[in-house]
């Protein structure tokens, strides 16, 4: 480093400034492939599992590349007779006031980080922030990325983060028990119509479902009662259709079959889908078992 700083100061003064600013220009090249070549190498399979290495990445990089400027601003400066002393003051000082005046953006950085370290909540999840709802997307320095029941990308700055409400096992189960009553011809008659309407209903509102009702079947209980057991899949806070829609209609055709039948004999009921497990997460300097 010595020979190259003493052959430097036997360049004139013009050369010198563009050895300056060529180092600082190939430096930043190099650090951008670097960060492409990073990005597609987390790009495949498993970019979900390192999307938090991802951001820690990105904030190096940039926190590199902002430190090679700024000396090589520094560099140049001390050969039009700038100290560098007086430089990293003045400098100071305007950090400072920018950060004064953007403590916005600080916020959000040092929430993305706490976001980053503390696995409060992971690309894939299903949750509610600040009264948004969708899977999360992407964990940025600035923002929560979240995708929702409408198919829209959601940006919420981190600095506005307030309380989170995390899904960590899954969707929305909505569960609905038909009680089976009548003889074996009433029976089917009722399961046949409860399973045509749940059809229909996922194909009158697809957007309040994240998969496709299933019948579970009938559930004979000791007491004697049977029911029919459905379930439905559904995004957090999107189960009207489920309670109006498809309850009244499902009650108006069983009273076609059974006319005494009465609404309390279907109940509603909500849990949260057991999700398949998956791989624990692990850095990429973790040896897989």
């Amino acid at each position: 480093m010595n020979d190259i700083l003493s052959h430097l100061n036997t360049l004139s003064l013009p050369w010198r400034l563009v050895a300056f600013a060529g180092l600082a220009v190939v430096t930043h090249l190099v650090v951008i492939l670097l960060r492409q070549f990073g990005q597609r190498a987390l790009s495949s399979q498993q970019l979900n599992r390192h999307q938090k290495l991802r951001s820690i990445a990105t904030l190096t990089t940039s926190a590199l590349v902002f430190t090679l400027y700024f000396l090589a601003i520094g560099l140049i400066l001390r050969e039009f007779g700038v100290s560098l002393t007086a430089y990293l003051a003045s400098a100071s000082v305007v950090g400072l006031a920018i950060g004064f005046g953007s403590q916005g953006i600080v916020q959000d950085v040092v929430t993305g980080l706490t976001f980053i370290f503390s696995d409060l909540v992971d690309v894939g999840d299903l949750v509610e922030i600040s009264g948004q709802t969708g899977i999360v997307k992407a964990i940025t320095m600035r923002f929560v990325e979240l995708g929702n029941a409408m198919g829209a990308t959601v940006f919420i700055p981190n600095r506005t983060i307030n309380n989170v409400i995390n899904y960590p096992r899954g969707y929305v189960r909505c569960i609905v028990d038909i009680t089976l009553r009548g003889d074996d011809s009433n029976r089917d008659a009722i399961e046949a119509s409860a399973l045509r309407l749940m059809s229909s209903v996922q194909e009158q509102f697809p957007g309040i479902q994240m998969r496709e009702p299933s019948s579970e079947g009938r559930i004979k209980f000791d007491a004697g009662k049977e029911i029919l057991r459905i379930k439905f899949r559904i995004w957090p806070n999107r189960e009207k259709p489920i309670e109006t829609t498809y309850l009244q209609e499902l009650i108006a055709e069983i009273k076609q079959i059974i006319p005494d039948y009465q609404p309390w004999m279907v109940s509603i009921s909500y849990e949260v889908e057991k999700r398949v497990s998956r791989a624990a997460k692990k850095w990429l300097w973790q040896s897989g078992g």
